[in-house]
């Protein structure tokens, strides 16, 4: 990977990676960043156990984590109830 992040940007994208419904389209949006990258940052960033259990959550199927598998009508990368995000701290409502 040629991209080195800062802390606050590695949170994010580890956050991000971790929600369903967030795809890897977005972070790429985001960050510039491909999903081979994206798993490579969680292999580095998580310990080995929780990696996996990530892995097998994207691979399950119940993850929308690529585009294609969203609904077409879903066009946003956040929830319209969610505020701006500052620092990988969500506003609360």
């Amino acid at each position: 990977m040629t991209k080195e992040f800062n802390l606050i940007h590695t949170d994010r994208i580890i956050e991000m990676a971790w929600e369903d419904r967030t795809p890897f389209e977005a972070i790429k949006f985001q960050f510039g960043i491909s999903e081979s990258d994206v798993i490579e940052v969680m292999r580095r960033e998580l310990k080995p156990s929780s990696f996996r259990l990530w892995r097998k959550r994207v691979n399950s199927g119940v993850s929308q984590k690529h585009a294609i598998k969203r609904n077409p009508e879903i066009n946003r990368f956040k929830c319209t109830r969610q505020r701006a995000i500052s620092h990988n701290k969500i506003s609360k409502r």
